[in-house]
């Protein structure tokens, strides 16, 4: 079995010698070589009794030549350059290749080799644990964690840059390396005795040669501390330098490592061994934060901004269209957005979180940086936001997307966001301003809408006067189907974004249509109202008062949800309805009244025109009735059934005429024979006042008796029909007949004040009155002709 060398230097030697023996040619050869180099180290390592698993024991650095040999009878735990070793060969010719490829200007690339301006650099080389350390460094073995062993163990030193050998062999080699975090105890290693000077370790720290910075670093930061205790009152002067310069230095490190970490997400491979270092860095200094000579920042928190600094310059780079170059500027960055997110804690956990100890939580800390960075960002894309579907976008992206599997819910995140929050880190009250703003944007919207669907009506309908539609022979109109559907729309939209969200918009849209029919009558009548009184303009108000009904029934259905909004709503639509419905009663009233007028008088008892007339207007209110929706169309004829039987009675009470020669008995046959036809049609228009009926008949029968004393048997069923008669009706209906004075004249008014009397109780009284606001024409000439006793009785008369 071969002996070590005691010589390092001749050890170097000849390892620059086998180095030098490789060339360009030789390339594949040592690619070849540093393969089974590999395979044999990780089968001695599974068969080594002293592999992390089965050994207790470990080699610091103050390991002495005596204590190897006292565990000689094992195999070392790293490769070693014994003869004996199975990869001794393989090993020479590896180390041999990549000290070829070592830059012999060492102020090239401070980060791959220690300074040899470091006047304790032999030291480091004199025993063989040192140079199998070495070894093991340039050779980049991982760290494997022992379980069993409590104690710290040595902190990997700084890993070489990949060479372009390493690279391609290790993509011919197709093998993925296991990861495995490093431990979370380290032995620091030794402090030099005399440290480097400013410059020199201001230049490390540029150049990221950052262990041996760090030791250097610490050795000034004793010499601080000696002087400190030993001479503060002999030099304060130089002592305020030192602390001047430790303060600087250790400054630009903080610097330095902020700017590796805030880096290293954006290049992975090429700071995986800078890491390590800059987790040991920031342990040993957050270990040594009380001793004098250090910064009062935390090094942790410094770390953990760092990465808050990387997470908001990976946000930034994703790309962010002008609103004025793409109208899908918002959701097309937040779908880009979304998926450097899960792109970027892939790569933490594929690579970054291996190069720093379990305590510092790297795949947890990039989570939670990401829920701030992206809430602020989030922030400022909302005062971007401005149109409807760009804030629909921005909201199911926070309230859905973010947290779903489109991104931090991402299979290729799991397991380790299991124990991790998916919610976003907003400012206070961001939500609620941003679910206002969307609120707000969606009555805008609507309000415009609504004022578009009276624009297409006015080009469909109004502006060529076109027949409206029928729907099941009810006139119709695309209004409501119109409105309805952009109110479902917008109330589906927010209900896929949050349940709480639908309810805010359904307020939101009522108390815009609660506005719309006074919007919408104004517009009507301004393009419609020429047309009076033509059939088109009745047919139009009949359609509205359709459309309205159909889409207040609509919205009951949200009554439950919120039951204030459609009340208010319910009633500007009762209000719109009833201006139609008024409307159209005014044009019938309007058409009738001179044929009304010249009831029961001498033409009309000779003539039938004035009546067939009327009778034709009413059939035309029935077609027209029958083209109504329900409920509206009976209050509508049962308006109008009664206004007919109002003033075809008021008639009888203005004197106009009076029945001579006999004639009362013609007219009361023609009262009747025409109040049937007037009931026929109104219960054919499904009136709901029913209790009119009778009136015609009461009436005809006092007034077609043959003998005058036979009234009094007729007063009765008149009265119990209607409480409101009273004997000023009386008079006028006897002054039709012809009755005007007389004994039987008086008698029959005492008949009538003696019922009236009997049937004078709560019980008796009716809701309805006919007669009671019903204009009489006194009739002073029967008056004149009474005695004192009957003007007695009269003046007792209500």
């Amino acid at each position: 079995m071969d002996k070590v060398s005691e010589n390092p230097d001749e050890d170097r030697v000849s390892l620059q010698s086998n180095g030098k023996m490789a060339t360009e040619g030789a390339v594949k050869e040592n690619l070849d070589i540093m393969k089974k180099f590999r395979k044999s180290m990780k089968m001695a390592t599974k068969q080594s009794p002293l592999s992390p698993k089965n050994s207790k024991v470990k080699f610091n650095e103050g390991t002495t030549g005596s204590e190897i040999g006292s565990a000689s009878s094992h195999p070392p735990p790293s490769p070693s350059l014994s003869a004996s070793s199975p990869a001794t060969s393989p090993q020479k010719k590896i180390l041999g290749f990549f000290q070829k490829k070592e830059d012999p200007n060492p102020q090239k690339d401070k980060r791959l080799t220690r300074s040899n301006t470091d006047p304790n650099f032999s030291r480091f080389s004199d025993s063989l644990i040192k140079k199998g350390e070495s070894i093991r460094r340039s050779l980049r073995f991982p760290q494997r964690r022992d379980d069993n062993d409590k104690r710290g163990r040595a902190m990997p030193p700084i890993t070489d840059a990949k060479s372009s050998a390493e690279m391609a062999a290790e993509e011919e080699d197709g093998e993925m390396d296991v990861f495995e975090e490093i431990d979370e105890l380290y032995t620091l290693p030794e402090i030099p005795h005399t440290p480097l000077s400013v410059m020199e370790i201001n230049k490390l720290i540029v150049n990221e040669v950052l262990e041996e910075a760090h030791m250097n670093l610490l050795a000034l930061r004793l010499e601080f501390q000696q002087d400190q205790e030993q001479s503060v009152k002999d030099c304060p002067v130089e002592l305020c330098t030192k602390e001047k310069d430790l303060n600087l230095l250790y400054r630009d490190l903080m610097n330095k490592i902020s700017s590796i970490v805030r880096d290293s997400n954006s290049f992975p491979a090429r700071n995986k061994g800078l890491l390590v270092h800059v987790a040991r860095i920031i342990q040993e200094e957050e270990k040594r934060a009380k001793e004098p000579g250090g910064l009062s920042d935390s090094w942790m928190n410094a770390w953990k901004e760092a990465v808050r600094q990387g997470v908001e310059a990976k946000v930034k780079s994703v790309h962010l269209d002008h609103k004025e170059q793409n109208a899908s500027w918002l959701a097309v960055h937040l779908g880009l957005l979304g998926k450097a997110i899960v792109e970027d804690l892939e790569t933490v956990k594929r690579d970054l979180r291996w190069s720093y100890p379990p305590s510092f939580k790297v795949f947890s800390t990039y989570v939670k940086s990401y829920h701030r960075v992206v809430g602020l960002h989030l922030k400022k894309l909302e005062q971007q936001a401005t149109e409807l579907k760009d804030l629909y976008q921005l909201l199911d992206w926070i309230l859905n997307k973010y947290k779903s599997e489109m991104i931090m819910g991402s299979l290729s995140l799991q397991p380790d966001m299991t124990d991790e929050s998916t919610d976003l880190l907003l400012e206070e009250d961001f939500l609620k301003h941003l679910k206002e703003k969307y609120c707000s944007r969606i009555k805008e919207d609507m309000r415009t809408a609504l004022g578009r669907v009276i624009e297409l009506e006015n080009e469909s309908i109004w502006r060529d006067t076109k027949q409206p539609e029928k729907d099941d022979n009810f006139l119709k109109s695309e209004l409501p189907m119109d409105i309805w559907t952009k109110v479902k729309g917008y109330i589906l939209h927010s209900l896929r974004l949050h349940a709480e969200l639908e309810q805010r918009v359904i307020s939101s849209l009522l108390e815009e249509l609660k506005n719309f029919p006074k919007r919408f009558e104004t517009e009507f009548q301004s393009h419609c109202s020429a047309l009076k009184p033509q059939q088109l303009w009745t047919e139009y108000q009949i359609t509205y008062i359709n459309s309205f009904t159909v889409l207040q029934q609509h919205m009951e259905g949200y009554q439950g949800s919120c039951p204030d909004e459609v009340e208010g709503f319910r009633k500007e639509v009762k209000w719109l309805i009833e201006r139609l419905l008024q409307g159209l009663e005014k044009q019938f009233i309007e058409d009738v009244e001179s044929y009304l007028r010249r009831m029961m008088t001498r033409k009309w008892l000779t003539s039938d025109d004035d009546f067939n007339y009327l009778h034709r207007r009413i059939e035309l209110l029935s077609e027209q009735s029958d083209l109504m929706r329900p409920p509206h169309v009976q209050e509508f004829v049962s308006r109008l059934h009664y206004h007919v039987v109002r003033e075809y009675i008021g008639q009888l009470m203005k004197n106009n005429y009076t029945c001579k020669n006999q004639k009362h008995e013609k007219a009361a046959t023609k009262i009747r024979q025409q109040w049937d036809k007037l009931t026929y049609l109104f219960e054919d228009m499904k009136s709901t006042h029913e209790w009119l009926h009778p009136v015609g008949d009461d009436l005809s029968g006092i007034i077609g008796q043959k003998n005058n004393k036979d009234i009094k048997n007729h007063l009765q069923p008149l009265l119990e029909h209607y409480p409101d008669f009273n004997k000023r009706h009386l008079v006028a209906v006897l002054h039709f007949r012809g009755l005007t004075s007389g004994r039987e004249h008086q008698l029959i008014l005492q008949r009538l004040m003696a019922l009236k009397k009997e049937m004078d109780s709560p019980s008796s009284v009716r809701s309805q009155v006919l007669f009671g606001d019903m204009q009489v024409t006194s009739n002073t000439d029967c008056l004149r002709i009474l005695p004192f006793s009957c003007l007695s009785f009269r003046r007792t008369d209500s």
